[in-house]
């Protein structure tokens, strides 16, 4: 079978960005930090300081514990997306970008004579080249296989700037000597449960069959890990957005209740217009808040399907009503807005009345003129005190829209 997937993995991909942009960064541990606070911890690190054993996770203090020289900085999600598309033109301008993974990964289709181990080791060459070119402290692993499931896994192997090439007659035996959390959708709780059907090993993950699988995973995933694990592209639908959210760690200021209400207010906010962007309604809205010591204060409830700021902050507004007055200070918050729909497909509620024109006309004031002078040119009242807070962040699966979630 030929190789058809070349995989790009950025290297400690914020920490690089900012080794890039600041000269003063280069060959120093730095730490990347949601907010410049003792309290909170590394969202990237440095290889520097990964060499000291500082990872994604590590609090402030214990890095510090780790490496008295540790540099920290706090993130610019805005810049780090500006760089992602430069850096996805670089890749395209040598083959066709298929998949963009997340901020840092994406996947290339390979095909015709790029498919021949030499010819495709050529262009991870050109595409190392390309980038060194015009960011050379932004280095990248790439990996070739049959699927893109071998190929993710062959990006790991060698990190940083590395080129590993799985071809399909090498499977199984290349993958036998990584541990089952080497391979890409196995988690801590993945490989517990793993556990309990006996499958400790990669190799004897391989030796499962299909039935096996997908027992073992709860769902056709553990059939489809069966295909990866032998070079062939399962099938996936694609299925359109589920939910939508953000979440903010407090600053020290901000960690009491007033303080907590207030972000919560701003992440609703920039969550609505999100929401209006995608041109999608929401039916279910959740607040989460954690604290150090205790357990997380959860709250949700049922919204008749809506993208109207007020309509929401009033759900809010009625979930606040349970937070727990006798609790310790809080550290995170977040708001989450789950079974979104599009707006044709929703069957209007008989016994619950719908925005009237002058509240939908009123979102479309208040995002356009965000849009247009800076995102805290208009916002509702409840969101005051936290302007300043809960910026641009960057998940996993969710490469953020400078236009539209741009804090500028």
């Amino acid at each position: 079978m030929s190789l058809n997937a070349l995989y790009v993995d950025f290297n400690s991909y914020f920490a690089s960005v900012e080794q890039q942009m600041q000269p003063a960064l280069r060959g120093k541990p730095v730490g990347v930090l949601p907010t410049m606070a003792e309290t909170t911890c590394c969202i990237a690190a440095s290889y520097e300081a990964k060499a000291f054993g500082i990872k994604t996770g590590t609090m402030v203090r214990e890095a510090r514990k780790l490496c008295k020289d540790m540099v920290f900085v706090e993130a610019r999600p805005p810049l780090y997306v500006e760089l992602h598309h430069k850096l996805i033109e670089i890749v395209e301008s040598c083959t066709h970008v298929e998949e963009v993974r997340s901020i840092d990964e994406m996947v290339c289709k390979l095909t015709g004579s790029q498919q021949q181990k030499d010819n495709t080791l050529k262009l991870a060459a050109k595409i190392k080249r390309k980038l060194n070119q015009q960011y050379p402290y932004i280095k990248c692993s790439i990996g070739i296989g049959p699927n893109t499931f071998i190929s993710k896994v062959a990006s790991n192997m060698q990190k940083p700037d590395g080129c590993v090439v799985i071809e399909q007659h090498e499977l199984p035996d290349r993958l036998l000597p990584l541990e089952l959390r080497d391979l890409n959708g196995i988690g801590r709780q993945m490989a517990a449960r793993l556990k309990r059907y006996r499958i400790t090993t990669v190799e004897a993950l391989y030796a499962a069959n299909k039935d096996q699988l997908r027992t073992a995973w709860g769902s056709i995933e553990g059939e489809r890990m069966y295909d990866k694990l032998r070079g062939i592209e399962p099938y996936y639908v694609r299925n359109t957005r589920s939910s939508l959210g953000h979440s903010h760690v407090l600053p020290p200021e901000q960690r009491n209740i007033a303080g907590a209400k207030a972000v919560l207010h701003r992440l609703l906010q920039k969550a609505a217009m999100r929401l209006r962007s995608y041109e999608l309604l929401a039916t279910r809205i959740k607040v989460k808040v954690k604290f150090r010591d205790h357990p997380s204060f959860n709250a949700e409830s049922e919204v008749s399907a809506t993208d109207d700021t007020l309509t929401l902050t009033d759900a809010i507004e009625t979930l606040w009503q349970q937070y727990p007055k006798q609790q310790d200070a809080p550290i995170a918050i977040g708001i989450n807005f789950f079974g979104l729909v599009h707006a044709q497909e929703v069957a209007q509620d008989l016994f619950t009345e719908k925005p009237s024109a002058a509240q939908q006309k009123l979102n479309a004031a208040l995002d356009q003129l965000n849009l247009k002078y800076g995102k805290n040119t208009v916002y509702l009242g409840g969101a005051h005190h936290a302007l300043k807070d809960a910026p641009m962040r960057i998940a996993f699966n969710h490469i953020p829209n400078l236009v539209v979630e741009s804090d500028d």
